[in-house]
């Protein structure tokens, strides 16, 4: 069957050039980021009841909403926090491969069967659902040396000016604000007012609620027979500290009012001040930036420091910004490493085959092949869902010393051949994968079969090695692939029979090559009499590991050879292990 690839070599072009073009393509579209996407996914469910302590939390909100919740589809496990403010977290976590927002619906689905069981006040203050984002890529503080300029300010300011460009670039999933500074109208009761009134907190409240709210009052004439019509305005919820100053709380049988100001302090402020931020001593305000599974890092954080040059420009006097955490810096340092080690492994795995196999021709077949397998490898890595990271790069970079043995072994079968037959390179190349074809598919069967189980692994580790183990794997079949197409084409067509015309092959580089071939054959030579002296001196256990820790370094075959020839008979075990195991 292969023989057709090497009669007809414009078939195996075309069928390499198909993977460079669907590798080339996947290269540019690929996500880029720093790891795999191990998080669990997780939706995250909010409350608030004003005024309430943690245990009051805990018992009227807590325990309904967990109720609830426990046990939706492909929960593995939840938590929840209750604090002295009146807030509740409940954090629910899935599968690795959940769909959030199936997940985000279903949490919410079970939330609103629960909204019965939950105070009224909770229930106006809204109960959040919505799913969390784990992969923080970048955090942008707003700092102020200017003192007229304070923490409340500048979140809002960010809030107002900054987080809607954040949120309109593809691939943020949030962009969350640090702080809980949004502007509010502040009444501080003050208790012995209240006391000597007869009044309580409640009170008040009522009397915010009637006296502060929104309306449609309507239109008056909208009958055809009248001949003006009114639209009737309302100024809606109060807005100034002065408005509220004079709602009236009470009213006395003499006809006295009792106002708001009377009991209590307004202002606009915060709406919490349970923490603060504070950059070298100034007041400051900061974002996260999230982005979703799948997206690509390096594109999101171009586009975020775009934006915040832009908004850099229009920020008051005394205002600035600060990127404290950046994974774009990490992210372009790792991948720029990586790249040039997958450059320089390259270029060493060149030299190193040409001066073995000492003909530029030979050298060019596996020089051809590597770059088919690893190209051709980012269509199957977009084809799975994976992304660009350092560990299918770290994968890329193993695979060069690994896909570039395939095309070795063709080349080095077919110049046996050649050498031993006197064949022409077309017919030493057919008749040298019909004896080297079943070895190829063996071997890569094998290679195939010490990384794909690793991406079955279960858990945040086999998340995390599942992409390096299966990029590995696909190279490595893409490499037997060529060494059945496209390298005995190349071999048929590039190499020469050194015996037709060897002065001619062994022109260039000829001395080098003489005296690296004459100081290998030395060399070897000293490793077979330091056999001979471990022998002798009965350390044959000793010497049997040293020949599986030293065979890598040598020619494997001439050393096991010598070995099976003098001692194998009568050598200990670890010696005719080493024998079976390399040769």
């Amino acid at each position: 069957m292969f023989k057709k690839f090497i009669e007809r070599p414009v078939l195996s072009t075309v069928i390499s050039i198909i993977l460079l073009l669907l590798g080339g393509l996947s290269l540019y579209s690929l996500p880029i980021t720093l790891f795999p996407d191990i998080a669990p996914p997780c939706v995250q469910v909010t409350a608030s009841y004003p005024g309430a302590n943690a245990e009051v939390v805990a018992r009227s909100v807590a325990t309904p909403l967990e109720e609830a919740v426990n046990g939706v589809e492909n929960m593995t496990y939840m938590t929840s926090n209750s604090s002295n403010d009146g807030s509740f977290t409940l954090s629910v976590y899935f599968k690795q491969g959940t769909n959030p927002d199936i997940a985000a619906v279903n949490v919410q689905n079970r939330v609103s069967k629960a909204t019965s069981q939950i105070p009224q006040e909770v229930i106006q203050a809204g109960i959040s659902t919505q799913k969390q984002q784990n992969s923080i890529i970048m955090f942008v503080a707003l700092s102020s040396t200017d003192t007229t300029y304070d923490e409340t300010f500048l979140l809002n300011y960010i809030k107002i000016n900054l987080i809607p460009q954040l949120q309109r670039i593809p691939g943020v999933g949030q962009a969350q604000p640090f702080g809980t500074r949004d502007y509010s109208m502040r009444i501080w009761l003050k208790p012995e007012r209240l006391a000597a009134l007869n009044l309580s907190p409640q009170d008040v409240t009522n009397a915010i609620k009637d006296q502060s709210l929104e309306a449609a009052p309507g239109r008056l004439g909208q009958n055809s027979t009248e001949s003006f019509e009114y639209v009737l305005k309302y100024k809606g919820k109060l807005n100034k500290s002065e408005d509220y100053d004079n709602i009236i709380i009470k009213a006395n049988s003499d006809g006295s009012l009792v106002r708001l100001k009377d009991l209590a302090r307004v202002e606009f402020g915060s709406y919490t001040y349970s923490s603060n931020g504070k950059l070298n001593g100034a007041a400051t305000s900061g974002v996260a930036i999230f982005q979703t599974a799948g997206s690509n890092a390096n594109d999101i954080l171009t586009e975020a420091q775009k934006q915040l040059k832009e908004f850099s420009a229009s920020l008051p006097k005394g205002v600035h910004t600060s990127i404290m955490y950046n994974s774009k810096e990490f992210l372009d340092a790792s991948i720029s490493q990586v790249t040039e080690t997958l450059l320089e492994a390259f270029i060493l795995v060149f030299i190193v085959v040409f001066i073995f196999l000492q003909d530029f021709r030979s050298t060019l077949i596996p020089a051809i092949a590597v770059p088919v397998a690893i190209i051709g490898t980012f269509f199957f890595m977009q084809l799975f869902g994976f992304t660009i990271n350092l560990l299918t790069l770290f994968a890329l970079v193993l695979a060069i010393g690994i896909v570039v043995d395939d095309a070795i072994v063709v080349v080095e079968a077919v110049h046996t051949k050649m050498e031993h037959t006197k064949m022409p390179a077309k017919q030493a190349t057919i008749a040298s994968m019909s004896e080297i074809s079943g070895t190829i598919i063996s071997i890569t069967m094998v290679m195939a079969a010490v990384f794909i189980p690793v991406g079955f692994m279960e858990g945040p580790a086999g998340v995390f090695y599942r992409q390096f183990a299966f990029t590995l794997a696909i190279a490595i079949m893409i490499s037997a692939l060529n060494a059945l197409t496209l390298s005995p084409a190349l071999c048929a067509l590039f190499l020469k029979n050194p015996h037709a015309d060897g002065a001619a092959t062994k022109k260039f580089g000829k001395r080098f090559f003489d005296a690296f071939n004459a100081g290998f054959t030395a060399m070897t030579g000293r490793y077979k009499h330091s056999l001979q002296f471990l022998i002798k001196r009965k350390w044959i256990t000793i010497s049997g590991l040293a020949l599986i820790a030293a065979a890598s370094f040598f020619d494997v075959r001439s050393v096991c050879k010598v070995w099976l020839q003098m001692f194998v008979f009568n050598g200990g075990w670890v010696n005719r292990f080493a024998c079976g195991f390399f040769l």
